[in-house]
């Protein structure tokens, strides 16, 4: 019994042949299958890395949100302080000028009412001197013409013989004298003054030897600024 050596040889070949070919669709498929590990394994990296970027994205946009609600709640409260002081300040402000005012409105009326009392005082003492003044004395135009000494005890004063004196003017020792014009004076005068040389008014009395006439025109000067003063009381 044998083999047909020729066949087996063939066989052989043949064998040899499909095996290369196997082995080496075998390698080229395990290329393949090495480069499709490669790409899904840097499909996966991709994808774990956009997953990354998302959530850190996400965790960014949560950090910034909660930032901006701290922030803005600080300065509304901010805000709100600011404000609430300005308006404390403001209404603190306010107080201080009324009470300013206030101050300043009593010592207005303190003001005029000594302003009142000392011209009361001064028309008063002025009624005094106007009561006690003495008559007004001739004028040297008034007094009788002399001619030479008196011979044998006559007298040689010509002109009608000498009647009772009366005052320099009537009609001002009638205002001077007259009750209800002196009330009336009361109310209404303030002292006169006179400007001195460092610009401030000082107040000028009548003496007490002063006669009724100037007297009644120290009254007629201070009756304009005695009406500035009721007009200020009033």
């Amino acid at each position: 019994r044998g083999y047909d050596r020729a066949s087996v040889d063939q066989f052989r070949a043949r064998v040899a042949d499909e095996l290369e070919a196997l082995t080496l669709k075998n390698q080229d498929l395990e290329a393949k299958a090495r480069s499709f590990h490669e790409q899904l394994r840097a499909f996966r990296e991709r994808d774990k890395a956009l997953n990354d970027a998302l959530v850190s994205a996400q965790q960014l946009r949560g950090d910034i949100r909660d930032q901006a609600e701290r922030e803005g709640l600080l300065i509304l409260r901010e805000a709100r302080a600011e404000g609430e002081r300005l308006v404390a300040d403001a209404r603190a402000h306010v107080r201080s000028l009324a009470s300013e005012v206030d101050a300043l409105d009593r010592s207005r009326r303190t003001y005029l009412a000594q302003m009142r009392i000392l011209v009361e005082r001064q028309l008063a003492e002025l009624d005094a001197v106007a009561a006690s003044a003495p008559p007004a004395r001739p004028t040297p135009a008034q007094l009788p013409a002399v001619s030479g000494p008196p011979a044998n005890g006559a007298s040689t004063m010509s002109g009608p013989p000498p009647g009772p004196k009366k005052p320099a003017s009537a009609t001002a020792v009638a205002v001077s004298s007259s009750p209800g014009r002196s009330r009336s004076a009361r109310r209404r005068w303030s002292p006169p003054s006179t400007a001195t040389s460092s610009g401030r008014r000082r107040t000028r009395w009548p003496s007490r030897s002063a006669t009724p006439s100037a007297i009644a025109a120290a009254l007629a000067a201070a009756s304009s600024s005695a009406s500035v003063l009721r007009g200020a009381g009033g």
